[in-house]
């Protein structure tokens, strides 16, 4: 495939090279956050003790669907679904539903996740 990059490249349909274009990106950037997320530098910090004056309440314990690494999740699995769809030699229609459907699914799971995992902590009082 990367021998004649440019050559590959042209062969593909312009359907095929959105979902490359997708795919690409996302999946980096979603290793880059798989690899953080193990080695604890994910960014996800408990700032509570910071004094500002902004005057909005930031809650943190919600389900929260449309977040950083909920869209990076649905790109990379928007793209590879695209394009499994598209090798399989699938219609223009089933494979933009097939896709969209797939990534949606990825960021409800994504959400769910990180609700529930937050649903684990406690706050150490006594009732």
């Amino acid at each position: 495939m990367f021998s004649d990059f440019p050559a590959w490249w042209e062969a593909l349909s312009p359907l095929a090279k959105i979902y490359w274009i997708f795919a690409f990106p996302a999946t980096l950037l979603f290793l880059i956050q798989l690899v953080m997320t193990f080695i604890g530098g994910d960014g996800d910090h408990d700032y509570d003790d910071f004094d500002h004056d902004g005057g909005f309440d930031a809650d943190h314990g919600g389900f929260h669907i449309f977040t950083f690494k909920n869209l990076i999740a649905f790109f990379t699995l928007f793209a590879w679904s695209g394009m499994a769809c598209i090798e399989g030699g699938f219609s223009l229609a089933i494979v933009i539903i097939v896709s969209v459907v797939c990534g949606t699914v990825m960021m409800i799971i994504m959400a769910s996740l990180f609700y529930y995992i937050s649903k684990f902590s406690h706050s150490g009082t006594l009732n």
